[in-house]
């Protein structure tokens, strides 16, 4: 069964590019511009992992992981956060990496397969 990843931000080009990337890598990939979505499917359909953007407007990302963590069976989600911002990292406990807009789809999904391997 393929890995369910949940990719959250609000810049829809974004969110495309890395939902493709991560179906053609074989992930179940769905792809939310914000926190009613991001919220939504979570609970519906709780992901493996998640990528989170923690700069989205009138979306503070530490606040949406706290959400999304507080629901049934997220508590151990890990994240992959997509962030500018040096030290976020250490906000989250659930953060296994953070990486930087622009990335290297290569470099997340080897941060992927680092976080599940085999």
């Amino acid at each position: 069964m393929a890995l369910r990843i949940m990719v959250v931000d609000d810049d829809v080009n974004i969110v495309e590019y890395l939902v493709n990337v991560l179906t053609a890598h074989g992930y179940e990939t769905t792809g939310v511009t914000d926190r009613e979505q991001a919220l939504r499917f979570a609970a519906a359909q709780p992901p493996d992992l998640i990528t989170l953007d923690m700069e989205m407007p009138g979306e503070a990302g530490p606040l949406l992981y706290k959400e999304i963590v507080a629901l049934p069976g997220m508590e151990d989600t890990p994240f992959i956060l997509i962030c500018g911002l040096p030290g976020m990292h250490h906000a989250i406990p659930n953060a296994v990496a953070t990486v930087n807009k622009p990335f290297d789809p290569e470099k997340l999904i080897g941060i992927i397969r680092e976080t599940f391997p085999g």
